[in-house]
């Protein structure tokens, strides 16, 4: 069976090549490109003619979404641009696609790298991902930048990892940390939904700063844990200052 290859790209000109090169084995690589201003396009054009520009939205699933309709494959996998597949989960796809299958999906443990570390706990690792799928059998409802793939049928999951390199630096986590939480705010805003906002700035990220750090074993992976843990709990904090923003 064949396998097309989804990925969404805006200005990756610094990722893209690395993630091509790793899926190379791919029958087919599917590019949905958000307008890119640097050189995104031109390495993405090496390794594929099949590439889309829509405009970049900021839920980027509706691009995802766009993708799986011009795949071809029986199966697809999709991924970002800062991923990539290993060797060894290049070969593990490959012997289920060499095979009839009772599963419409798999779930893929992801190795989440912050400024150049494996972050082993926190809820870190293994932060399944439901990526690989037969076509048709899985969709997104394109209401949320964070959700979950909907699947019709058996979900199983594979053994070897996704490696994602999120976070080279700080300043690249900002600028990431800035746009999730705008949307996070603007999700709330348009949920018309009523949040407290003091139950939101303070006991919501305590609580889940103490989730992440003391019951999923964060302080184990030292000084970047324990940052990890506080920019996530501060996500909380930042994504409802905003939200009272919009709404006042």
């Amino acid at each position: 069976m064949k396998l097309s290859v989804v990925i969404i790209t805006y200005n990756e000109e610094e990722n893209i090549r690395e993630c091509l090169e790793s899926i190379e084995w791919a029958n087919e690589i599917i590019i949905v490109d958000g307008f890119s201003e640097d050189e995104t396009l031109n390495i993405c054009r090496e390794y594929t003619d099949k590439i889309y520009q829509r405009e970049n939205v900021s839920n980027l699933n509706i691009n995802k979404s766009y993708g799986f309709k011009k795949a071809m494959g029986e199966w697809i996998l999709y991924l970002d641009a800062d991923e990539r597949v290993s060797i060894e989960l290049a070969q593990e796809v490959r012997e289920i696609l060499s095979r009839e299958d009772e599963f419409a999906a798999y779930k893929i443990p992801r190795k989440n790298y912050y400024f150049g570390y494996w972050l082993k706990h926190g809820g870190n690792f293994p932060d399944h991902q439901l990526r690989l799928f037969k076509r048709g059998k899985a969709y997104f409802k394109c209401q949320h930048v964070h959700e979950r793939l909907q699947v019709e049928g058996k979900i199983a999951y594979l053994q070897n990892s996704l490696l994602h390199y999120t976070y080279p630096t700080i300043s690249c986590y900002l600028k990431k940390f800035d746009f999730y939480t705008s949307f996070e705010a603007e999700y709330m805003l348009n949920t018309k939904k009523k949040y407290c906002m003091l139950i939101g700035m303070t006991i919501k990220p305590v609580i889940r700063f103490i989730r992440r750090y003391f019951f999923k074993l964060g302080f184990l992976d030292g000084f970047l844990g324990l940052m990890a843990c506080i920019f996530d709990a501060l996500g909380m904090i930042v994504s409802y200052g905003k939200y009272w923003e919009m709404k006042k």
